[in-house]
């Protein structure tokens, strides 16, 4: 996999944890550092960590699925950017809906936010698996562009306003559908 291939990936996949840290940035009315950095640690800590349980998980059926993995790999990317950029616009419709809480940064609350943005990471390391691309650098640069674009959303928050999550949500969506088709051309071209 290249890696213009696994950035466009990993920018793709940490657009969700982006678009989250503006509007906690935003709901804070702006971050510490402290929170940043804990954001943004967790929110990459997962981003990392997921592909690889994808990856593990899709080890175990890539024998069953060679003949058309191309196509699962293919659907799952063009499922995930699909949501993506529904949920982009449905967010659009109904508002930003309030203050997110106290401190998101910590307890509970982050652990959610952390698996809330990471599991288009998991269905993204079953589509590795499938392709037979070995995880650990996919999964390196994914947790590492999602640490580095938690703290930029999270630092952005109160100054970008709320159209910054939705766009961002947006591109991202479009990248993974356009990963997605880059696959199918490649498999089948």
């Amino acid at each position: 996999m290249s890696l213009l291939v696994v950035l466009g990936l990993a920018l793709a996949l940490a657009m969700d944890a982006f678009a989250v840290a503006v509007g906690v940035g935003l709901s804070m009315r702006g971050c510490s550092s402290r929170q940043t950095f804990r954001l943004a640690f967790h929110f990459g800590l997962f981003q990392f960590a997921m592909p690889i349980l994808g990856w593990a998980a899709g080890r175990t059926v890539v024998g069953l699925i060679r003949d058309y993995d191309h196509w699962l790999a293919a659907g799952l990317l063009v499922f995930i950017g699909g949501k993506m950029m529904v949920e982009a616009l449905r967010r659009e419709k109904r508002g930003s809906g309030g203050a997110i809480g106290s401190d998101p940064t910590r307890g509970g609350r982050l652990v959610i936010l952390s698996l809330a943005t990471s599991i288009d990471a998991l269905a993204a390391g079953l589509g590795l698996a499938a392709l037979g691309v070995p995880v650990v650098y996919p999964a390196l640069v994914i947790g590492v562009v999602a640490f580095a674009l938690t703290a930029v959303g999270a630092k952005l928050g109160p100054l970008a306003g709320r159209w910054a999550g939705k766009w961002a949500e947006l591109a991202g969506g479009l990248v993974l559908i356009g990963i997605a088709a880059k696959i199918l051309f490649d498999h089948l071209g």
